[in-house]
């Protein structure tokens, strides 16, 4: 499938809407429901947004949440290769000329420095590796965007291209099916190849393996992605931001590295993912591949049903999980585990199966009727925390709390048992 046909059902409004502030002041009106827009700015181009929230994403994919994050955690751990095709749908059409602002590349909040892609995934290759992942980037000129790349597998990249005097080539890519953009969304402590998860998900949800097309510079993309632009990682940096991230903040002005974009591909009638920054849509894409490394890691010290990465916590700084306890201290167990299986994580709570972890007055009744806050509460100190988190302390570090929400093991659970 391709992102297109994930669009069934989209608000089409009857005249064209600008990218710069226009997308966004129409979703607000329409409290964030999906759109599909002709875009001012970029005729015979298009711009979709609210696409693949949590809920959308699974039933499009005819899957549970707890369905989805255990395919998740699969394909993490079944790679699969990937199938290069001579051609595809997004090799229809090539700029004459790259002109970026020709793109329909949103300005969201009027906060933001400026036009932003921040669906759009960056494909890199150094030294016999590839990495696929998000970094948001901001449209500094017609063939030039600024992108933010945190210290991660990507950041280590480019510091060793840097060091040898290189730059780095790589493909940006826009508009992907939403099984490519969840496995872009992953991180591994190990160097593992996210286009081969992609290519599991790929191959388990549509029974084949995700075809690619090579680039300019040899970069594979998917052949059915909307937009690919073949672009190098300069030696340069540049201002970037501000930004509203996931938090709904406003992140700070950094320098950071400049991409160079050499060819822009797309569709015919392409359709730019013009994903808004701190709302669902942007939480789902960042928060579930995080409930895979969460519940593998909960699940080595008891049983663990489910995750959910919640909205209050912008889809990634805090989580709910369900668990079978057998023992007193399983509670404080999972609390530990939970935290190492996503260490940007401030705060988890932890609750038995009868609670539906997406339920956030569930949980809280849980809480009230379960949790002690002098017996059941775990901080840490001095722990290393999310660049996104506004309240970090000067050093960096933040503290952490979990809370046990479960019924002690080995007493009568009819107390505790809701019989509404």
């Amino acid at each position: 499938m391709a992102f297109r046909d994930h669009l069934e059902g989209a608000f089409r409004p009857s005249a064209p809407v600008s990218c710069i502030h226009g997308l966004f002041d129409l979703s607000v009106e329409r409290d964030h429901d999906m759109i599909h827009a002709d875009v001012i700015e970029s005729p015979g181009h298009s711009a979709a947004l609210n696409v693949l929230s949590r809920q959308q994403l699974c039933s499009q994919l005819d899957v549970t949440p707890g369905e989805l994050i255990d395919i998740l955690g699969w394909a993490m751990k079944n790679p699969q290769s990937i199938h290069t095709v001579e051609s595809g749908p997004v090799l229809e059409n090539t700029q004459p000329e790259v002109k970026l602002s020709d793109l329909p590349i949103p300005h969201h909040y009027r906060e933001d420095l400026g036009r932003y892609m921040s669906a759009s995934i960056v494909i890199a290759e150094y030294d016999g590796q590839r990495n696929v992942s998000f970094h948001r980037q901001f449209l500094r000129d017609d063939s030039h965007v600024v992108a933010r790349i945190v210290p991660r597998h990507l950041r280590t990249m480019l510091d060793r291209a840097r060091e040898n005097g290189d730059s780095i080539p790589i493909a940006i890519v826009n508009g992907c099916d939403p099984v490519v953009l969840l496995a872009a969304a992953m991180s591994f402590d190990d160097h593992i190849d996210e286009m081969t998860v992609a290519s599991s998900l790929h191959e388990k949800f549509y029974g084949s393996p995700l075809s690619v097309v090579v680039l300019e510079n040899g970069i594979p993309v998917p052949a059915d992605a909307e937009y690919a632009m073949c672009a190098e990682i300069t030696l340069d940096d540049d201002i970037e931001g501000p930004y509203v991230d996931i938090t709904g903040t406003l992140d700070e002005q950094r320098m950071e590295p400049v991409f160079r974009i050499e060819h822009v591909h797309h569709r015919n009638d392409p359709i730019f993912h013009a994903l808004i920054p701190a709302e669902a849509e942007h939480k789902a894409l960042m928060g579930l591949p995080r409930a895979p490394t969460i519940k593998d890691a909960v699940s080595t010290v008891v049983n663990c049903h489910d995750v959910y990465m919640t909205e209050g916590g912008c889809g990634w700084l805090s989580a709910v999980v369900s668990i079978t306890a057998n023992d007193a201290i399983d509670g404080r167990n999972a609390i530990s585990a939970a935290l190492a299986g996503h260490r940007s994580m401030k705060m988890v709570t932890i609750v038995d199966a009868d609670i539906d972890v997406s339920d956030p007055v569930r949980v809280e009744w849980a809480m009230m009727t379960r949790w002690q806050p002098d017996r059941d509460t775990v901080i840490l100190s001095g722990q290393k925390g999310s660049s996104l988190d506004p309240s970090m302390y000067d050093d960096r570090t933040t503290s952490k709390v979990g809370f046990d929400a479960t019924i002690p093991p080995g007493v009568d659970p009819g107390p505790f048992t809701s019989v509404q």
